[in-house]
């Protein structure tokens, strides 16, 4: 078939193109914003996109389109496709007919973690000879591509409770018809669609509703938003992980401070030891709820506990794009207060006595709608300057910034590139750890600072090196 996708560029949509194009299908796409890592992705997949939603895009005769959750009605690519009655079909709609119906899914659900979880599971299974499909909304390490069909049985899939289309108003996880079901957590977020939690919250439950008898629901014990949905009905086995409660069924009790070495325990007996290039609690969190499912899976925790030592974290996912010795940047792809929070803390868990510089852009439409409070300004806390990336076009509903009472970290708002790169001009000191945080572009921030670092004529020099 030709196939056509609006919205390519999307991670996940992106991913779809990746296993249609596995499967035989002629495919090209467009989107409004084409940027790494996708788009050098897809190109390289052979995989044409097209900038922008042009109606002229539709001229060639294809046999249907998929149409992804950021077109809305008013685009002029969808109000073409209406018009001339082109079959269309969501992504997850058709990623279940073609793929998902006949696997046994795996599917990873949470507010956080889902793309690091994807691909730690995604990576035991392959070690231990699964050869598992998956999707996941980002690059993994350990894979070249985002997305494939696999040869086993299992499929893993990062399971969005964001809305499938703009026909389909459920949350896309409730297409993926999932065996496991992982709950890593959950938070509110995506304003634009869920007025409150509650409104996630049953969204959840959808997905509990649909897993089988013979299925297998993978909980966070420490999630009190989670113990509320599996009040609501719960018709599988349960498997509940913590990393707080040593008497849970599933537990993992670090052995650094900054938790590159844990043990994980089953019913109280030790099970084995963890020892990655990973760091902080909150992956650590991830790393046992992959555990557990790939124990579910059929393999046992001291296989698992090999394969981490291996696993290379998601492109973006606290990714070290620098390190001197004297100075090391991080990018991460954290977009709500408690992500920037436990990046923030995994990072001085890791560098207690380093400067920590965290440059932030609060993307997220419920981040912009100023929906968190004053918990944005908190997450900070763990670090010495809060550099926020604010354009005016994305201005902040709540407000200037302020450094909260008590807080030793600074916080500094800028509305350009240029701004940004002349603040931490002057504030990088050679025992300086930089993170970057966004869940989009940030206008090339990161690898703008990154290639300034690499250019550093002396690594020992005393002076700024963006200088």
């Amino acid at each position: 078939m030709n196939l056509f996708i609006a919205g390519i560029c999307g991670t996940f949509m992106a991913g779809i193109a990746q296993l249609a194009r596995s499967a035989g299908h002629k495919i090209s796409g467009c989107d409004s914003n084409v940027y790494p890592p996708m788009s050098t992705l897809l190109e390289s997949e052979g995989i044409e996109t097209m900038e922008g939603y042009l109606p002229e895009h539709l001229d060639v005769a294809y046999d249907q389109i998929i149409i992804g959750n950021a077109l809305s009605r008013g685009n002029p690519l969808v109000e073409t496709i209406l018009d001339r009655k082109i079959p269309y079909q969501s992504g997850p709609q058709w990623l279940h007919d073609h793929f998902l119906l006949h696997r046994n899914v795996i599917a990873v659900a949470g507010t956080h973690g889902k793309t690091s979880t994807s691909s730690m599971l995604a990576w035991i299974l392959e070690s231990n000879q699964y050869s598992p499909g998956f999707l996941i909304g980002g690059k993994p390490g350990n894979f070249d591509h985002s997305a494939r069909p696999g040869d086993g049985e299992w499929f893993v899939i990062e399971a969005d409770e964001y809305d499938t289309a703009f026909f389909d108003k459920r949350s896309k996880f409730v297409h993926y018809s999932p065996k496991v079901a992982i709950l890593n957590n959950l938070e509110f977020d995506h304003a634009d669609i869920f007025d409150n939690i509650d409104q996630i919250k049953k969204q959840f439950h959808h997905l509990i509703r649909i897993v089988p008898a013979n299925g297998h629901v993978i909980a966070n014990a420490d999630d009190s938003n989670i113990n509320d949905v599996l009040s609501m009905g719960l018709w599988s086995s349960i498997s509940s992980f913590s990393v707080i409660d040593p008497d849970c069924q599933w537990y993992a009790n670090p052995l650094t401070d900054d938790a590159s070495e844990f043990e994980i325990f089953h019913n109280g007996i030790s099970t084995g030891v963890v020892r990655w290039n990973c760091i902080g609690t909150h992956n650590m969190a991830n790393a046992l709820a992959a555990v557990v499912a790939a124990y579910v899976a059929g393999i046992e925790p001291e296989n698992t506990c090999k394969a981490f030592s291996d696993f290379k974290a998601t492109d973006r996912r606290l990714q070290l794009l620098f390190n001197s010795g004297k100075i090391s940047l991080y990018e991460d792809f954290a977009h709500h207060p408690t992500a920037i929070k436990s990046t923030i803390e995994a990072v001085r868990q890791k560098y207690p006595q380093r400067l920590i510089i965290a440059v932030v852009e609060p993307r997220s439409n419920t981040m912009r709608g100023g929906f968190h409070g004053d918990s944005l300004e908190k997450s900070f806390n763990g670090a010495d300057l809060a550099v926020i990336y604010q354009p005016d076009e994305q201005g902040l509903q709540s407000g200037i910034l302020k450094t909260v009472p008590g807080s030793t970290c600074e916080i500094l708002q800028h509305a350009s590139v240029d701004e940004i790169l002349a603040t931490l001009e002057l504030r990088i000191q050679p025992n300086s750890v930089i993170i970057c945080m966004s869940n989009g572009s940030f206008d090339g921030i990161p690898r703008i600072l990154q290639e300034r670092l690499e250019t550093m004529v002396v690594e020992d020099q005393t002076t700024n090196p963006l200088k």
